[in-house]
């Protein structure tokens, strides 16, 4: 927050606020839309693109902005950007390719779709800020890399756990520490939820069942993981990670003393207090440090627990687009390659001629995998999932392979993920 605020406000000043399309306008794409007209003076939301129409003109009503316009044309959403009025569209290509848009919020939480948006928006010169981990897990490698060759920003949002989780890092290493494990704090882990257990929960919170169980399963937590893994170079030490049961956070130094791994790794914490958020062990051997941070009962050496106990994805990305946009820092993105994989598992016996139901189903679930074992045993990626029909028997809790299954045809995502492995084998 600090030097972005100020930032922010010298824009607002100027009255040459950043101006912001979300494409998306579910339960993420309204709050966003609110708090940067509420509260983030210096940015402005431009524009809404959403297969939904009245959806879109819905997100802007909540946040008390009436009379917006509907473009169907690059040229016409110029128009109202350069007018200073607000703008939906139904077709994301519009906002990604009009004049006076600095960066595109991609908040569908899909991968094939949302890919493809990307793409273009990188194509057309916009910074690219996902409310996405599902796509970023995924294809984050390769879609960096097209970002890159534009000269663009590519990041995922701050107040979600690897945004927060690869802040702590950088506090970390700047008060001369080694982070040495990071991750997430977890209240709930069953793998075996599906969207008929998590119904109740879902309607209660006006959310889908398949999103609540793809927080419950594991999944979502897998490809957040990834995301984080691929931004920090860090591993995990098996597959799945060890994910232990502790009553509070501080309790995780001891639990991995014994258990890191070179170069650093990924890993989750279940029930630990405070049950959300995201946590980072440091490592010195600085007696020095030592002695104060033991003091402030961070831990007893060499590691110390750094941690955040809750956070709030939809307050906090109108910070990560003025960062990517006013000082090109992307709050966490991938530094090369991938370094780990979500790979699908059999959630129960799958059968030929089943279709895989994707992130949340009632077929699989998802585990976090070093890429290399990835593959190596050619395992299916869960973001690539929906739309495969089963080939073969694959029994509960086995990994499941290309091997196994009938891809959907002439898919994106599949594509990218072909040019990904291409572009990074080239590098190495």
């Amino acid at each position: 927050m600090i030097l972005v605020d100020k930032a922010l406000a010298e824009r607002q000043a100027q009255g040459k606020p950043v101006r912001v399309a979300i494409v998306g306008a579910g339960y993420s794409g309204r709050n966003i839309a609110y708090q940067i007209i509420h509260s983030v003076p210096g940015l402005r939301p431009v524009a809404i693109a959403n297969r939904s129409l009245a959806a879109a003109r819905d997100a802007y009503a909540a946040a008390g902005i009436a009379g917006v316009r509907s473009v169907d044309t690059p040229n016409a959403l110029a128009q109202s950007i350069r007018g200073g009025g607000f703008a939906v569209t139904d077709d994301a290509s519009v906002v990604c390719e009009a004049d006076g848009v600095d960066a595109i919020i991609e908040a569908t939480g899909t991968i094939e779709f949302a890919a493809g948006v990307v793409l273009r928006a990188v194509e057309h010169g916009k910074h690219v800020i996902l409310m996405n981990v599902e796509l970023d897990a995924t294809l984050g490698p390769i879609l960096k890399a097209h970002a890159d060759r534009a000269g663009v920003v590519y990041s995922n949002s701050d107040g979600d756990e690897p945004g927060v989780a690869m802040n702590m890092i950088r506090f970390v290493r700047s008060i001369g520490l080694t982070p040495v494990v990071a991750g997430n704090l977890k209240g709930l882990y069953d793998r075996y939820r599906t969207p008929e257990t998590q119904r109740g929960f879902a309607e209660a919170h006006h959310q889908k069942p398949a999103t609540m169980t793809s927080f419950a399963d594991g999944t979502k937590l897998s490809m957040e993981l990834t995301v984080l893994a691929n931004a920090t170079g860090f591993g995990v030490a098996k597959r799945g990670m060890h994910g232990p049961a502790l009553s509070h956070v501080n309790e995780s130094a001891h639990f991995f003393r014994d258990k890191l791994r070179e170069g650093g790794m990924v890993d989750f914490l279940v029930g630990a207090a405070p049950s959300n958020g995201a946590f980072v062990l440091g490592h010195s051997e600085d007696p020095v440090k030592a002695a104060f941070l033991k003091y402030l009962k961070m831990g007893d050496g060499p590691l110390y627990t750094f941690y955040t106990p809750f956070h709030l994805p939809q307050l906090e990305i109108p910070l990560t687009v003025a960062r990517a946009v006013l000082f090109r820092d992307a709050t966490v993105a991938p530094r090369g390659g991938p370094v780990c994989d979500a790979v699908a598992i059999a959630k129960r016996d799958l059968r030929p001629g089943e279709t895989l139901d994707g992130l949340g189903g009632f077929t699989c679930y998802s585990l976090i995998e070093n890429y290399d074992v990835s593959r190596s045993e050619n395992a299916l990626p869960m973001g690539v999932s929906e739309g495969c029909v089963v080939r073969r028997v694959v029994a509960k809790d086995q990994l499941v392979a290309y091997d196994d299954v009938e891809l959907p045809g002439n898919r994106l995502c599949d594509k990218l993920r072909q040019e990904q492995h291409d572009h990074f084998a080239r590098a190495v």
